[in-house]
């Protein structure tokens, strides 16, 4: 098999990408959750490259602990009850990575010959053939510094569990009463039923990463198609710190028997909330003005205690790739 390089140029790669992610689901014992998102990469030379990302849920569907909080929110206009009202879920993220070393190096590529005629049945019926192409990989090792921000409501009941504490340890402000003593309106008491509260947090991430960059294509002989391998892989690791996290108290609103509401608020600091947490991540995208891309993550959320692991997954398509260079040569006539 004989072949022509057509380039191998990894330091040519489009500066931004902006990604639109369909869909991310994420198994978050806090509260899981799956929705869309938007992350947008910009590479400046081989010094730096910048992030930033967001995501929401679709709806309140896919966001199990707010759907959750409101389908057992036991006030009405008619009785008492428990009147917080759930956060949705949202994150932002925004940071950079300092390439502190950023080389190439002497490498082989794998590529799989295919010929148009293969289409269909004959593609998915036969094992195709490889071939080793060398090529040059670019590496990056970085170092990952950002802002993190994140909002949810959460399951407070599950996590007083956890704590080995109860719905009598949430106070008044004055001391006077523990929510474990109200009861609803049918009864029951509120530590029987289920108690969700929100969180917010603010803060960021530093941690280092390491990039693998092939950007080659070469043409084969025997009318195989052309073969392409543009990969961008990040592989990162990082801890999260929050210094900045607020757990709703809980609000309870009595109806009075001449129909007054009287309020009153459960203070939730005895809860146990733990603001350090980590996470690794893998990220994979292409280098064209129209592609996908996909990427991966697991590890522990600041959050209240005892609930903070997790594991995500998120696709990208379509991904927007350009070098921002629209200059064009002009020649006299």
């Amino acid at each position: 098999m004989t072949f022509e390089e057509l380039y191998d140029a990894p330091y040519e790669i489009n500066k931004l990408f902006v990604q639109f992610q369909p869909i991310y689901g994420d198994m978050y014992v806090a509260n899981i959750n799956a929705g869309f998102g938007l992350e947008v990469n910009y590479y400046m030379k081989d010094k730096m490259d910048f992030r930033v990302a967001a995501r929401k849920v679709y709806s309140k569907q896919f966001d199990m602990s707010r759907d959750l909080a409101e389908k057992n929110s036991v006030f009405t206009l008619e009785r008492s009850g428990i009147t917080n009202t759930p956060r949705v879920y949202g994150q932002v993220e925004f940071g950079g990575t300092y390439h502190f070393k950023d080389f190439e190096k002497d490498s082989e590529t794998t590529m799989y010959l295919y010929k148009k005629s293969y289409k269909g049945d004959k593609w998915a019926s036969r094992v195709p053939k490889q071939a080793d192409i060398p090529s040059k990989v670019r590496k990056i090792y970085g170092a990952r510094l950002g802002g993190i921000f994140y909002s949810t409501s959460t399951d407070l009941k599950r996590a007083l569990d956890k704590q080995d504490l109860s719905a009598a340890d949430l106070l008044t402000e004055d001391g006077a009463n523990d929510l474990a003593s109200v009861i609803t309106a049918d009864g029951s008491s509120v530590e029987d039923a289920s108690l969700f509260a929100n969180v917010d947090a603010a803060g960021l991430y530093v941690g280092g990463s390491m990039a693998w960059i092939r950007n080659v294509a070469v043409e084969f002989d025997n009318k195989y198609q052309p073969g392409v391998d543009d990969l961008i892989l990040t592989a990162y690791a990082d801890l999260l710190i929050t210094p900045f996290m607020h757990v709703q108290n809980v609000r309870y609103t009595h109806r009075e028997d001449n129909n007054d509401l009287s309020d009153y608020i459960f203070d939730t600091n005895v809860v146990g909330t733990s603001k350090v947490g980590f996470r690794i991540g893998l990220d994979g995208k292409f280098n064209r003005t129209l592609s996908w891309g996909y990427g991966a993550e697991i590890g522990s959320k600041p959050t209240l205690k005892g609930r903070g692991g997790y594991a995500l997954i998120k696709i990208s398509f379509p991904i927007y790739s350009t070098n921002l260079n629209y200059k064009v040569e002009a020649f006299g006539k």
